[in-house]
């Protein structure tokens, strides 16, 4: 009598292959969540759209040292560029304490894959909705007198994309330590506001009072608008006069620092940021 033979079951998890599916799977679910908030999209165009066209216009008679076909706009778009970034980077991470409050984050925190394949997809998500929104605001460049250089556009998003996922580590740093919607939303604009003073978007670097000058430094978001500002002065004819005025670089004492530096600061502030959100959620029940 011949013997029955036995289907194999395989147990879900431990495997390299499901933690990047659970890479994959919580990627896909921010970008859904993305694509159907229309809404979403609209607002976080209008706030940078109003400091651009605005803001902008309104400083650009009051700014000492313009002169030829130069547009103080045209200095301030990088800035914008990084504040699009940052605002959706950080907030992004707001859906963390959601899903804590309706009880999402538990069944995800149950699902058979390792923590750190949710917290990489998370910022893996956060940071490709972020850079998708400085996407929709470069469509704009050429209002302010930036060429669509292929070079630079490409220059533009790769330098974007890797703002939005330091910062979005950052946001979920934060957001996982937290239980209430409310006080997350606080500790954010008492942070966010901050970064985007100081790291040079609306003002140029040069002659900044000593205690200014220090706080810039220590402001990980100028460390990515200094590399899309020089970016953007590249693609331009301008003189020299207003290149030292309006992109004078970052200088730690007498050495100014090159845009493989600055961006390496960025990243490893990113893989820093990362190791203590997956840190964070190791320990949450």
């Amino acid at each position: 009598m011949a013997s029955a033979s036995v289907i194999g079951v395989r147990t879900a998890g431990g495997s390299i292959n499901d933690d990047l599916r659970g890479v994959w799977i919580v990627w896909k679910r921010e970008l859904t969540r993305f694509g159907r908030a229309r809404l979403r999209i609209v607002t976080a165009v209008v706030q940078p759209v109003l400091y651009l066209f605005v803001l902008g216009s309104g400083l650009a008679p009051v700014i000492p040292g313009q002169g030829g076909n130069f547009d103080f706009r045209t200095f301030m778009f990088p800035g914008v560029l990084a504040m699009t970034v940052l605002f959706t980077s950080v907030f992004s991470a707001i859906s963390i304490v959601w899903d804590r409050e309706f009880g999402f984050l538990r069944e995800m925190l149950v699902a058979p894959v390792s923590r750190w394949a949710l917290v990489l997809g998370k910022c893996l998500g956060g940071a490709s909705v972020a850079t998708a929104q400085g996407i929709i605001l470069l469509l704009m460049a050429g209002l302010v007198h930036i060429p669509y250089s292929p070079g630079l556009l490409l220059t533009l998003v790769g330098e974007m994309a890797l703002l939005s996922f330091a910062l979005t580590a950052f946001g979920i740093v934060l957001a996982s330590r937290m239980a209430q919607l409310e006080a997350f939303q606080v500790v954010m604009q008492f942070l966010v506001m901050p970064m985007f003073f100081l790291s040079g978007a609306i003002f140029p670097l040069s002659a900044l009072p000593a205690w200014l000058g220090a706080l810039t430094e220590i402001d990980p978001v100028s460390y990515a608008v200094d590399p899309m500002r020089k970016a953007v002065f590249a693609n331009l004819d301008v003189p020299p006069n207003l290149v030292r005025t309006f992109n004078p670089g970052i200088s730690w004492g007498s050495w100014q620092l090159p845009i493989g530096v600055e961006l390496g600061i960025v990243a490893i502030l990113g893989a820093i940021m990362l190791g203590w959100a997956i840190r964070n959620f190791s320990k949450t029940d």
